[in-house]
């Protein structure tokens, strides 16, 4: 089980927040290309610079809590993972703020 912790987390984070997009309509999933012009440019910048330490020994990773998948360098999954859904996290967070202002602005 150990081995999963770490996707079981990102699991969680993305269950505790789809709410925010599901029942206060923060419009996050629902828009795909805003979502990825978004995540993108801080994904790469992240993925090269993790594959980086890896590669040179910066860090590393401990087995006991991956899934054993690793990429050129020895970035594990599980950060490509970490990489996508704490950023939507804040931004389901972001936008449901930002539209709860908006609805309460207008009263």
């Amino acid at each position: 089980m150990d081995r999963f912790q770490y996707l079981l987390l990102m699991g969680a984070c993305v269950l505790i927040t789809l709410p925010l997009e599901l029942c206060l309509g923060s419009r996050v999933w629902r828009q795909p290309r805003r979502l990825a012009i978004s995540l993108l440019p801080a994904f790469a910048l992240f993925v090269v610079w993790d594959i980086w330490a890896t590669s040179t020994g910066t860090w590393d990773f401990n087995p006991r809590y991956t899934v054993g998948l690793t990429l050129p360098g020895g970035m594990a999954i599980e950060e490509l993972v970490f990489f996508t859904v704490i950023p939507i996290c804040g931004l389901l967070t972001l936008e449901t703020v930002r539209r709860i202002l908006q609805v309460w602005g207008s009263h």
